[in-house]
């Protein structure tokens, strides 16, 4: 019989049907896996990396022909050579070739001849703060297309750049390999989820049920419809 609720009568509840609380539990759970891997379509990722910098060492050599010479003087206007004689590399070199890689991920992702590649995948281009560095990701359903595509847009980029500026270079770091495993859907987690929902759901059904339930059982029921105590009961010797 519902009555007033407490602490007690709801783990009292809890307890009388922790079967039926365990079973939705587990069902729930079991309903999310399947959901997540069956209808859920996993998703890939990887990617490939590039550099772009402000000046090219190698053409700044071949440039200049005096670049090697002793008699050229310190403040030659060769980054090359101005590396060589301070042997460092200059603050200024970084953070130019940063603003120039910046520029470039704005060209190359409205640029037809890189984004004809994309072949129906998500890909992002973003430079590494502080760096001159280039990172392009590429998220799909098939990981072969995935590395592919992130491979053919870094090669793309090498022969868009000339295009658009006359100094500088460009080139690949690291290639995109084919990822071993789908980063989504996290079939954990949403078992997870879906134990923790069945859990809730079935302490929530299983206290209702009790409120619903005008029926008296214990003597406790009869103390407070009547406001006496109980002081015998009769057994039911059939049962």
């Amino acid at each position: 019989m519902a009555g007033n609720i407490t602490i007690q009568k709801i783990l009292a509840i809890l307890l009388h049907r922790i079967g039926f609380i365990l079973a939705a539990t587990a069902v729930m759970a079991l309903l999310f896996f399947m959901y997540t891997s069956i209808v859920i379509t996993p998703r890939y990722s990887t990617s490939a990396m590039i550099f772009i910098q402000n000046y090219d060492k190698a053409k700044a050599k071949t440039d200049d022909p005096d670049s090697t010479s002793p008699s050229q003087p310190a403040n030659s206007s060769s980054n090359s050579s101005n590396n060589q004689q301070a042997k460092k590399i200059f603050s200024s070199d970084i953070s130019g070739s940063s603003s120039l890689a910046n520029i470039c991920v704005t060209l190359f992702q409205n640029t037809d001849e890189i984004t004809q590649l994309y072949d129906g995948c998500s890909v992002n281009m973003e430079v590494n703060e502080n760096t001159f560095y280039v990172t392009i990701t590429v998220d799909g359903t098939d990981p072969i297309q995935c590395a592919n595509v992130a491979n053919q847009i870094s090669e793309q980029c090498i022969n868009v750049y000339p295009k658009y500026f006359d100094y500088g270079q460009i080139g690949i770091i690291r290639t995109a390999k084919e990822p071993s495993a789908p980063y989504s859907p996290d079939k954990l987690k949403n078992t997870l989820i879906g134990a923790a929902i069945g859990l809730v759901l079935a302490c929530v059904i299983s206290i209702l049920l009790e409120l619903i339930d005008t029926t008296i059982k214990p003597d406790e029921d009869l103390s407070e419809i009547y406001k006496v105590p109980v002081f015998a009961e009769i057994p039911d010797f059939e049962t």
